[in-house]
């Protein structure tokens, strides 16, 4: 999901001047004795005195706590202490334990995060057909099934509403976690003023002393968010086998205004923004030192997936740089070649990879050149044009045989990469009949690579190097990979249930090196279908069984 950038958007989000950070002390008995730098394993827990057992010639030593009473009687008013339990008192510990595990990633490189119920997403398909994860946030933390957006930067939820979407009663509430965001119920929310670093948008009628606003508006039809830009500890963990606990103090949207495709087609409990800007919550954690400033997705063939901060792929992966506009930076490619089965053609595009959009657009002549490609090899009927569907190129499978060839299709990158095409159609149950499309749509203004040609590729968006890398992957078995077994969403029913992905069918694609056609096996079903597109405008498909 791409984000409008209006001339009169009222918000703007820049890095800190200058970090501030203090070091923890151990205070002994004696109170002349001191030493610096030294790192809790648990920081604000406990008060109590710690005893280093002696042995022979080693000393018994106490050590307390840096804002603990012993420790406040010796600094007096030298220093200001804040109150136990207190914002400040949490976000001078987080800014201490930042710029010690800062450095640590810096020097290793190798450091990966991801959100503290786990590294999985799941592709919902009656939610647009992205791909949700669950995230926490505040004190305690409260629970939301954000879409991952590569498109837009914002991480926003739903707060102090008065226009968001319901979470009581869905289809959805019963399967996973969704909140709408207190500050109130949360110790360590913070709003982002106007006069603080972090803001220099205009507050009309409040000076420089009021709260930060935001608005953001989407491509998608009157699609929009607004609200007050917040501050919030965003609960994380390592990725890899200990799933060591990870807070940052983050920036986002306080949502309490949505419209269009966030009241009931998508992202309707928040939209978590990975794009390149300030703002984002992968340029926050890379600025901070918390990870290398890279992340990857996984799109499974399945609908299960996984994203890992800080990971910079394999190196085996292919890999094209990214076309880099520092005025607008976004995850946008260059595509040189088009191969549609044993046809190849000289088609050089510019597109943005997007996993906030479900299907795939092209702009003129690069949608024709491929649709008819396409259909030249396609061996099925074309069905007649379906207001009903956004998708031009829809064939008929005969169920007696339910199988059908279908044309391979890839792009090549610039820098020679191949970008083979696992997932180019999308199959349509009838009663009577398989219905399959060629899942691209022509776009007037712009090419995105939609979720749908991600789909069987661990995708890695490589800020620092400014490169995109991919690298086949069933998502259960990365490679290259400290990360551990993911956890499941807290749901009530399977994943894949939960996931909408019941009764959808099983597809299997049996490679020949004789053929540059794919078998596809389809089994229909008579549930309505239901997909959505949400980026440049929506649509809604509800396909009764055809006769």
């Amino acid at each position: 999901m791409e984000v409008k950038k209006p001339e009169d958007c009222n918000w703007k989000v820049e890095a800190p001047s200058k970090k501030i950070s203090r070091k923890t002390r151990i205070w002994f008995s004696k109170p002349d004795l001191s030493i610096g730098g030294f790192e809790f394993g648990e920081l604000g827990e406990s008060d109590e005195d710690e005893v280093f057992e002696h042995d022979n010639d080693m000393a018994s030593l106490k050590m307390h706590h840096r804002f603990s009473d012993p420790v406040k009687d010796v600094l007096n008013k030298q220093v200001s202490v804040p109150t136990k339990g207190s914002v400040e008192f949490y976000t001078e510990l987080a800014e201490n334990d930042k710029m010690f595990r800062g450095r640590g990633v810096s020097d290793s490189g190798d450091e990966r995060l991801t959100f503290s119920d786990g590294n999985s997403s799941l592709r919902i398909k009656s939610l647009g057909y992205l791909h949700y994860t669950t995230v926490s946030l505040g004190t305690p933390g409260q629970k939301f099934l954000v879409a991952l957006d590569t498109g837009s930067d914002l991480f926003w939820v739903p707060c102090e509403c008065s226009r968001c979407a319901s979470i009581d009663d869905t289809p959805y509430s019963s399967k996973f976690n969704m909140s709408i965001y207190d500050p109130k119920e949360s110790s360590t929310s913070k709003k982002v003023s106007c006069n603080h670093r972090l803001c220099t948008a205009s507050c009309p009628g409040s000076g420089t002393v009021g709260t930060c606003p935001y608005s953001s508006s989407y491509v998608s039809s009157e699609t929009s968010t607004s609200g007050i830009l917040m501050e919030d500890f965003l609960h994380l963990e390592t990725d890899d086998s200990n799933g060591t606990i990870v807070d940052a103090f983050v920036t986002f949207g306080c949502g309490q205004q949505q419209s269009g495709s966030f009241l009931h087609v998508a992202a309707l409990n928040g939209l978590f923004g990975l794009g390149m800007e300030k703002i984002s919550v992968p340029s926050f954690l890379a600025r901070e030192g918390y990870i290398a400033d890279s992340f990857s997705m996984c799109f499974g063939v399945d609908g299960n997936g996984r994203i890992s901060f800080g990971d910079k792929g394999s190196i085996n992966q292919e890999e094209t740089p990214f076309t880099f506009d520092a005025s607008h930076p976004t995850y946008t490619i260059t595509a040189t070649q088009i191969r549609v089965g044993a046809s190849l053609i000289n088609s050089s595009f510019i597109a943005l990879f997007d996993s906030g959009t479900s299907f795939t657009y092209l702009v003129e002549p690069h949608y024709t050149r491929l649709t008819k490609l396409f259909h030249a090899q396609t061996k099925d009927s074309r069905r007649l044009t379906d207001n009903r569907i956004p998708f031009d190129y829809c064939y008929t499978m005969s169920p007696d045989t339910n199988t059908s060839l279908i044309p391979e299709l890839s792009l090549t990158m610039k820098g020679e990469g191949q970008f083979l095409v696992y997932n180019p159609i999308i199959v349509l149950p009838t009663h009577a009949e398989v219905i399959y499309c060629l899942a691209v749509i022509k776009h007037p203004d712009m090419s995105i690579i939609g979720q749908n040609f991600m789909t069987g590729y661990r995708i890695v968006f490589d800020r620092e190097n400014l490169v995109l890398g991919w690298k086949k992957s069933s998502c259960y078995d990365i490679d290259n990979s400290t990360a551990s077994p993911s956890k499941p969403f807290n749901t009530s029913v399977p994943p894949a249930v939960a996931a909408g992905l019941e009764n959808e069918g099983t597809r299997t694609r049996p490679q020949s090196s004789a053929s540059s056609y794919s078998t596809y096996f389809c089994y229909s079903n008579s549930n309505s279908f239901y997909f959505f597109v949400i980026h440049s405008f929506i649509v809604v498909i509800s396909l009764p069984c055809f006769i």
